[in-house]
């Protein structure tokens, strides 16, 4: 179709102009063009355009005016993609509320864990927004480790048309942050994708930074809307209200659990403190399922809020920003329940470093004294930073202002919701060590072992995670590996299988210390043994013998009957260390598959792929 200068308000060079271009665009850089237009219109260029359009319609004839000429162009298309990568949950939840937004404009989305998504279909994603978390040192999290290589091998396509943008989750305390999220943005604008929205990356204190990002994709595609988008709305918008009426405490709300029961499962005599705590959720509307977590909202030991007042010499009663925008509490309320003072991140010594007396903070964040600014940090917090760098022109409410908010801790659940009704069990270690001359304790842990007791409320909200759940037939075997704490959820697993009567096969391999003192619900397991709820349990305590044996090593001992059950149709899962013990548990298992199956070490690490990808292999490592 012709664009004619009679119906429209465009000059006879305009028209030719516009005639000449619209046949050569193919249906990518139309949809880039509209989203360009859109972002014109509403951003830097809105005044200009708005003085344009009146100027063009006062000399075009009226009659004329409703037939605007781009309305004749291909509607940008309806399509959208949103892929996760995540760990623990956050990335997935963000990437839904993504698509249901979109979904409410009138898009047809296709929502996707990585490892779930059939790639030969990218090349007509469209739009293509990615949600992925980073996880360890730099590296993407199991479901998204398939997609990540796919897309930086050869065998990527060219993605030219497609418009992406991407939101990254991330730690700053962590060297390599956000790095997952950075790697996809620099991909996909390698291989041709235009970006729609900026990248944003998101600290531990992401809602804020993520409902930005969102935004920012809804303003851009906006432009491309209908009215099918705006007859979809009112749908959309009565689905959510729904969810939150289901769900009325969360991250952003959490409900006040009171604390049931805390009980040391550590024997006399150990070196550990091991909390087993029974929280009640009783009027909250809350429900789990295992594998899900709880996130608890701890306080920073008032100890160490009190060192950091006294050694700056401030008023512990002074307001300063806390909370929500807008929202004041005393510096000490502040400093103990909504900054983050026990962790440093480069970020932080940035901000402060114009406060410091000493230049030589300014030189500690230089670039090329990376090494030397990561050898600071580690086990050293605000107090330390105070105490090495002053004399310091910083007053209380500047320092608030620089500091991150007190992110929540997460825990495995250690309990079936079907076996205990309206009560949520989590298993949480004591941290607490020396160095650089001072005592460190864990927030919460030490919190929950020394200054919790049983009446006391914990703010907390559940983490539900597709990402670690047991298989959907109860009688599908499972092997589960989980030493220390690690072994939480697999109680959980345990106590759902008992209560569904689930007659499938379950293996547990857990490790400590000592057999006498560090045997974490021992008694629990003794009796799902005998009950036939478990049928084997095998466990390593590494400093009951000579040479220190791991969970790894009792899983080499039992090669050929694990691999049996790997045949068999095994579900594997793995909860604890991801520095050590994840690492050296997926090296036996490659050993294993290598060596009992006769392949080799490129068969095996397929067939452990395989079994990541169809979900038999499943990991929570942190």
């Amino acid at each position: 179709m012709q664009l004619q200068v009679t119906n429209s308000p465009f000059t006879q060079e305009q028209a030719e102009l516009i005639n000449r271009l619209l046949p050569t665009l193919n249906e990518g850089q139309i949809q880039w063009l509209n989203g360009y237009l859109t972002f014109y219109q509403s951003g830097f260029g809105a005044a200009a355009a708005s003085t344009a359009a009146a100027l063009a319609i006062e000399e075009a004839p009226q009659a004329a005016v409703p037939a605007v000429a781009l309305a004749a162009a291909p509607a940008a298309p309806r399509e959208a993609t949103v892929l996760f990568g995540s760990q623990t949950g956050n990335s997935q939840k963000l990437a839904g509320k993504l698509a249901d937004k979109l979904k409410a404009q009138g898009f047809e989305v296709t929502l996707s864990a990585m490892n779930k998504y059939k790639t030969n279909n990218l090349k007509k994603a469209g739009y293509l927004f990615i949600v992925a978390s980073t996880h360890g040192e730099g590296d993407p999290p199991d479901n998204a480790i398939s997609f990540h290589e796919f897309l930086h091998s050869k065998r990527a396509p060219k993605l030219d048309g497609v418009l992406f943008s991407v939101l990254a989750l991330g730690d700053t305390s962590y060297e390599f942050f956000c790095k997952t999220g950075q790697d996809f943005d620099q991909r996909l604008e390698e291989l041709g994708a235009q970006r729609l929205v900026n990248r944003v990356d998101c600290d531990v204190d992401f809602e804020e930074a993520a409902s930005g990002w969102i935004q920012n994709v809804l303003s851009a595609v906006s432009g491309s809307g209908s009215s099918a988008g705006a007859q979809a709305a009112p749908a959309a918008t009565s689905a959510a209200a729904a969810v939150a009426a289901e769900s009325e405490y969360s991250r952003t709300n959490p409900f006040y659990a009171e604390v049931l029961e805390s009980i040391n499962l550590n024997g006399r005599g150990s070196d550990r403190e091991t909390r087993h705590l029974e929280l009640s959720l009783e009027g909250s509307g809350l429900t789990y399922a295992p594998g899900d977590c709880v996130g608890i909202f701890p306080q920073n030991d008032p100890a160490l809020v009190d060192d950091i007042i006294g050694l700056m010499n401030w008023n512990p009663e002074e307001p300063v920003q806390a909370g929500k925008a807008g929202e004041t509490a005393s510096l000490r309320t502040a400093l103990q329940h909504h900054y983050e003072i026990t962790v440093l991140t480069k970020p932080l010594l940035e901000k402060l470093a114009p406060y410091s007396g000493q230049s030589k903070l300014a030189q500690l964040v230089q670039p090329d004294q990376k090494e030397a600014l990561k050898a600071y940090m580690h086990g050293r917090d605000l107090l330390d930073l105070l105490n090495d760098f002053g004399p310091w022109t910083i007053t209380a409410a500047e320092l608030a202002a620089n500091l991150r908010k007190l992110p929540p801790r997460l825990y495995s659940i250690a309990s079936s919701y079907a076996a205990h009704p309206d009560e949520v069990h989590v298993t949480i270690r004591k941290v607490q060590y020396e160095t650089h001359g001072r005592q460190r304790n864990g927030v919460c842990s030490v919190q929950v072992s020394e200054r919790l007791e049983i009446g006391d409320k914990l703010p907390i909200f559940i983490q539900h995670n597709e990402n670690f759940k047991p298989p959907v037939n109860p009688d599908t075997p499972i092997i589960m590996i989980g030493p220390g704490t690690g072994v939480a959820p697999f109680r959980a697993f345990l106590e759902e299988r008992e209560e569904q009567g689930a007659a499938g096969k379950s293996w547990l391999f857990y490790g400590d210390r000592h057999f006498v003192t560090d045997f974490l619900y021992q008694t629990d397991w003794q009796r799902m043994l005998k009950d036939g709820v478990l049928t084997k349990l095998e466990v390593a305590f590494s400093r009951d013998t000579k040479e220190k044996v791991y969970v790894q090593n009792r899983m080499m001992e039992h090669a050929a009957e694990l691999y049996r059950w790997l045949e068999e149709g095994a579900h594997v899962y793995v909860c604890g260390d991801e520095k050590h013990m994840a690492h050296d548990v997926h090296a036996a298992l490659l050993a294993i598959i290598e060596q009992q199956g006769g392949k080799t070490a490129e068969e095996a690490a397929a067939y452990l792929a395989g079994l990541q990808e169809s979900n038999r292999y499943q990991r929570d490592v942190y």
